[in-house]
């Protein structure tokens, strides 16, 4: 059983295509011609194609540009607790987690995620319970 190795682009899918039709319009029958409402739906088809991958691509661009965003204010909501006492959720060695405390004392950016460091621990913005000044 074979399996397709790589998506194809609605580029390679047109240029596939056309080769296809001018084979088609180069070897076909002058006697019966190919019926132009099929060539049409065809080409309706492969510019809906194209129309969806340009959407797709839009997306995606849209996606990495609020995953940009939301970082940002989340390191800004990050640097506004340096200093301040949190409470937090801390993972223990045989793993459980344990409420535990402390004061912000700086925060660092890994593996996509906004974390801060309140003495030993690293902790995610998610793990925060509770603020106090």
């Amino acid at each position: 059983m074979s399996s397709i190795s790589s998506v194809t682009s609605s580029t390679d899918i047109r240029t596939d295509y056309l080769n296809l039709l001018v084979t088609q319009l180069q070897h076909q029958d002058p006697l019966e011609p190919m019926d132009n409402n099929q060539m049409a739906a065809q080409l309706t088809q492969l510019s809906q194609l194209e129309q969806l991958e340009n959407q797709s691509q839009q997306l995606a661009s849209i996606n990495t540009s609020f995953q940009q965003a939301l970082l940002g204010v989340q390191r800004n909501q990050a640097t506004a607790l340096i200093g301040k006492e949190i409470t937090f959720e801390a993972a223990q060695a045989d793993g459980t987690t344990q409420t535990a405390s402390g004061q912000v004392d700086s925060v660092e950016i890994s593996d996509g995620q906004v974390k801060v460091k309140v003495g030993d621990y690293t902790v995610g913005l998610d793990a925060i319970k509770t603020i106090k000044n």
